[in-house]
Order: structure tokens, then C-alpha cells, then sequence
């Protein structure tokens, strides 16, 4: 079977009649709008943000939804409407990270900086975290121009941008990805107890100096639930992974 790899193509509008997507794997691809039909679904396996997916005519978003809360019950706690309820999440988060970070310890150390499937390592995870929440509540809601620490990790997809770390071949040890972990960790619970409603419903002031985010003015709401939800979802994936490593 020939292998064919499309990366940073656009296939906008394309039209696959009688093609064999089998074994096939596909990250950080936009599906909005596809449209399949008298297709062979079998052992398909897609995480990612759902909305409005239909299975032979059925939204099958509430249901996956509804779901995931009962398997975890906590995580209708990542979804705060207001500053208490940020708190909560934020207090929920660092308990479940803690267990994992220990479970993680217990592993041989080469073992963390391991790919699995693909996806990140233990240690780049943490790298991620530390880099988005650097970008989202210091940068973003405290208003610091470059927050960051040279071990910090943007998404792979983020393009060049000046000053911001990116560095792929790095390999720093736990404890060092965890020591700036620390310091972050510690500012967002600061943030987080002296915010107030109101605050929570008010924008940002824009950062001008170039970086990530962009210059621009962003709802508090958006900016704090972008360091909840990656902090719980990627505790999904670290815990995931972390089986397969155990195995090992």
C-alpha cells in the first residue's frame, strides 16, 4: 500500500468517491462541513472540539457529552459561570495534576520524554501547559508583553513568532519543567482569588507588544476558560498515555 502524506494542504471542497482511508491518521485538520455518506465506520476513533455531528441523522454531541460527565464527574466543574466557580475548577485541576505528576514519577525518567502514538511526551505536555498558561492569564489577562521561560511550548501549528520559545529539541528534566510549573500554577491561584464577577464579565486590555495571543482585547471568560479546559484536557491525555508507558 502506497503511503501518500498531505501536510499543510487545502482540500477545501475536495471529492473522495471509492477511497480507501483505512489506517489512515489525521491531526489538526478542519472538518466543518464534511459531509460522508454509505461510509464503513468501523473501529473510528475521533477526539476533538464536536458540535452539531450527526450519525446517521442523529446530533450525537449530547450524548457524547452527557457521557463524558458521567465518566467523569468532575468535569461539569470545568465549565464555571462565575469567579467561585473558577476557583472551584482551578482548586479541582491542581488536585487531579498533583496525582498525576506522581503517578508520572514513579515511571523512569526516559520514559517521560516517550512519544506515544505520536503525540506529545509526558514533559512536552507540561511544556505546553506552562506555555499556555503563560500566554493566557499572564500575558492575556495580566497584561505581561513575554511571560515565558525558555522551556515553554507552543502548539505545533503556531507559526514563527519573534521572542517566543518554540524549541522542539530540548529535553529538560521533569523537575525543571515543574519548577516553572510552580510559579505559574501559583499565579494563576492568586488571579483567580481575588477575581470578582464583574471582572469575569469585562475584556482584556491588549497587550501592543508582538506575541501570542495577538494584540488585541479578549473576554476574561475566554481567556480563563482556555487555561481550565487545557489543563483538563491534557490530564485526559497525559493519564492516557501514561498507561501505555506503564505497560512498558
Amino acid at each position: 500500500m502506497t503511503e501518500h502524506t498531505f501536510e499543510d494542504q487545502d482540500l477545501s471542497g475536495a471529492r473522495f468517491r471509492m477511497v480507501s482511508l483505512r489506517g489512515a491518521r489525521m491531526h489538526a485538520v478542519d472538518l466543518a462541513g464534511v459531509k460522508i455518506t454509505d461510509a464503513w465506520a468501523v473501529g473510528v476513533d475521533i477526539s476533538g472540539m464536536l458540535r452539531d455531528v450527526r450519525l446517521n441523522g442523529v446530533d450525537v454531541v449530547p450524548l457524547v457529552e452527557a457521557e463524558l460527565d458521567r465518566i467523569h464527574p468532575q468535569r461539569a466543574k470545568m465549565r464555571p459561570v462565575d469567579a467561585d466557580g473558577y476557583r472551584e475548577a482551578w482548586a479541582i485541576l491542581e488536585q487531579l495534576w498533583a496525582a498525576t505528576i506522581a503517578r508520572a514519577r514513579g515511571l523512569d525518567a526516559t520514559l517521560l520524554h516517550e512519544r506515544v502514538d505520536g503525540e506529545w511526551s509526558f514533559v512536552e505536555t507540561l511544556r505546553h501547559l506552562n506555555f499556555g498558561t503563560a500566554a493566557w492569564a499572564l500575558r492575556a489577562v495580566l497584561g505581561e508583553p513575554a511571560p515565558w521561560h525558555p522551556t515553554d511550548l507552543p502548539h505545533d501549528e503556531m507559526p514563527e513568532l519573534p521572542g517566543l520559545p518554540r524549541d522542539r529539541r530540548i529535553q529538560p528534566s521533569l523537575d525543571e519543567v515543574l519548577a516553572v510549573r510552580a510559579g505559574r500554577v501559583a499565579r494563576v491561584r492568586e488571579l483567580l482569588a481575588g477575581l470578582t464577577d464583574e471582572q469575569l464579565r469585562s475584556s482584556t486590555t491588549p497587550v501592543t507588544e508582538p506575541g501570542y495571543p495577538e494584540p488585541e482585547s479578549f473576554a476574561v471568560t475566554r481567556c480563563l476558560g482556555a487555561v481550565i479546559n487545557e489543563h483538563w484536557e491534557h490530564r485526559l491525555y497525559a493519564e492516557r498515555d501514561l498507561d501505555v508507558l506503564t505497560g512498558r
